[in-house]
């Protein structure tokens, strides 16, 4: 393979990931100037890294890297594997696929394989010719391989300035259906051989949602198409590499005849969600692993939104409140939680931290600062993060910011509080009658699971709080940020009789 890159500072070495692969020989060639090769490979194989070694100074200047080697189609359900699956007739054979979040590109070839470094990729595959073949991009040229005519080379167009645990490559036996989004993006699902008529369900809500993305964010879907693609042996329930997103069957495949709504709603649930990180993940991705939380949750409150807008019917959102509302709320109650933001040092450490809270609290914190910012500005910040950072990365403190210049409330100061320390409060609520008015006291405690809480700090939030009346159940007669821990609050002209509620 071949990397162009630049060099910054002289040097006679230069570090790459690298796992279970051997390297056979590696050279640099400065532009314009004779190629220098490398006499030592030096593998750190704990840190998965390799060294090459060469014997005179690269100076600095553009150059290009070519490094010959041998890898391994493993076993592992990470990196490049394969993926054993049985034919209509009762034939065992084998995919090869890719999974490389968080950190598996390093076993499919040597690369800097962390989210902000970030490059173009120009992928060709030699194959069986009677094999599909697909990666993140379109196909610009298939042709015969001189050195063996069982064999097709299947060239794919570049892709954009990404990340190396976004890029994808399958090649197997599969059946596609296809369809094109309104905005004239080709849509396929590909499904194992025979079982195309259970693509059709997931190719609706794809061809459905790149539109609703699109018009939501008022940033256009950047690649001429999208592949959705069912995986026999896949660990995760899917993947949102770009342009090729991968998933389980069982979060894919709708069987027309069997398949059950709850099945049907989850399906629509998974393509919704992989398809929200094609803009809020790959198009601005996150700088370093500690804000996964963030292009997660994000994912897993839009997917609802989404679905919402695509079926009405399914009511979705009484379902997030089980699903992960309440969920977050059990998990987060106890002494053990975690903050939902949690500094990631090595990314080993990455499976280890993101867990429910992770993904159900933050949607559901995200859902709370939609709620709290009004859909309109929320989607003008939105515009705003994804136009200023796109094709680059971004930390959580940059959507804050492009939310806060779009609405003009204090984002960063509420949030900070949500993500940054575990619980959540409870607010107690005392109502007095004075004359015409109500007079509301609030008070915020830290909710426990054990019992009260008696820690020697005071945990604090900042809550926005919706008041409501008999009068208008509707329409919250007062909007407020309760940014302290007791709180006075006067509802004018609200007679006895009347009821309220806070929320």
């Amino acid at each position: 393979m071949e990397f162009l890159f630049q060099v910054k500072n002289a040097t006679n070495q230069i570090v790459m990931n690298c796992a279970d692969i051997d390297i056979i020989t590696a050279s640099y060639a400065p532009e314009g100037d004779e190629e220098v090769h490398a006499t030592g490979f030096n593998y750190q194989n704990e840190d998965e890294k390799v060294t090459l070694s060469f014997p005179s100074t690269l100076q600095k200047g553009t150059g290009t890297l070519k490094i010959d080697f041998v890898g391994e189609l493993n076993d592992k359900m990470k990196g490049f594997y394969r993926s054993k699956y049985t034919t209509p007739t009762g034939d065992t054979r084998y995919a090869a696929v890719t999974q490389f979040e968080a950190t598996d590109a390093r076993r499919a070839f040597p690369c800097w394989d962390e989210p902000a470094i970030k490059a173009t990729f120009d992928i060709s595959l030699v194959v069986p010719k009677d094999r599909v073949a697909l990666s993140n991009m379109n196909v610009v040229d298939r042709k015969p391989y001189p050195d063996d005519e069982s064999l097709v080379e299947v060239k794919f167009a570049r892709t954009p300035v990404m990340s190396t645990y976004l890029v994808a490559f399958v090649v197997g036996e599969y059946d596609f259906v296809e369809a094109r989004s309104q905005d004239g993006v080709l849509v396929r699902v590909y499904t194992p051989v025979g079982k195309a008529e259970q693509g059709k369900f997931a190719l609706e809500v794809a061809a459905k949602t790149l539109p609703f993305y699109k018009d939501y964010f008022n940033v256009p879907y950047p690649l001429p198409k999208i592949d959705l693609i069912a995986i026999a042996d896949f660990a995760a329930g899917a993947m949102e590499n770009w342009g090729l997103v991968t998933y389980r069957e069982t979060a894919l495949l709708i069987d027309p005849k069997n398949s059950c709504s709850s099945s049907r709603q989850w399906v629509a649930l998974v393509v919704g969600h992989e398809l929200a990180h094609q803009w809020f993940g790959n198009l601005v991705t996150m700088e370093w692993w500690t804000h996964l939380w963030l292009n997660e949750g994000f994912a897993s409150w839009i997917e609802y939104l989404c679905v919402d807008h695509c079926f009405p019917e399914y009511d979705i959102w009484t379902q997030f409140v089980s699903a992960d509302y309440t969920r977050a709320q059990e998990l987060d109650a106890l002494d053990n939680s975690h903050p939902i933001e949690v500094s990631v040092g090595h990314p080993s450490e990455v499976d280890e931290i993101f867990d429910a809270i992770s993904y159900s609290k933050g949607a559901s914190v995200i859902r709370m600062l939609h709620d709290y910012i009004g859909d309109e500005d929320f989607r003008k910040g939105m515009n705003l993060y994804l136009t200023k950072f796109q094709q680059r990365n971004a930390a959580t403190e940059d959507l804050w910011e492009s939310l806060e210049k779009a609405s003009g409330k204090p984002i960063a100061a509420v949030m900070n509080t949500w993500t940054k320390q575990m619980g959540f409060p409870l607010i107690y609520v005392e109502a007095e009658q004075q004359e015409d008015d109500k007079v509301l006291k609030l008070v915020q405690k830290k909710f426990c699971a054990s019992g009260p809480y008696t820690g020697e700090d005071f945990p604090m939030w900042m809550v926005p709080i919706s008041i409501c009346t008999s009068e208008d159940p509707t329409c919250a007669k007062m909007q407020i940020l309760m940014d302290k821990a007791e709180l006075t609050v006067v509802l004018k002209d609200t007679k006895p009789e009347q009821w309220v509620k806070v929320s």
